[in-house]
């Protein structure tokens, strides 16, 4: 990991439920968000692809029956919505 003295910030949007719900579960992990999202980076650098598989298929992420279509539907609606789609 870089060194604090090389260390970034980084602005992005995200769902707040998700937020609260990710913040909660890393402190029962004992890290915190930015901890959890640097080992996310790594994890992805050091095997060149995603940590996970990605899919169509929707899946429940939370008590709330949120799935990922949902969440970047209500981004795609935001003004400033950039579009992940190209990206992927």
């Amino acid at each position: 990991m870089a060194k604090i003295t090389e260390a970034i910030n980084m602005s992005f949007r995200v769902d707040k439920d998700l937020k609260k719900q990710a913040d909660k579960l890393f402190k029962e992990l004992g890290l915190n968000t930015s901890v959890a999202l640097n080992m996310f980076l790594a994890q992805c650098v050091r095997n060149q692809a995603l940590p996970f598989t990605p899919s169509r298929v929707e899946k429940n992420i939370n008590s709330q029956n949120l799935n990922e279509p949902e969440i970047m539907s209500r981004e795609k609606n935001s003004s400033d919505y950039n579009d992940f789609e190209n990206i992927l």
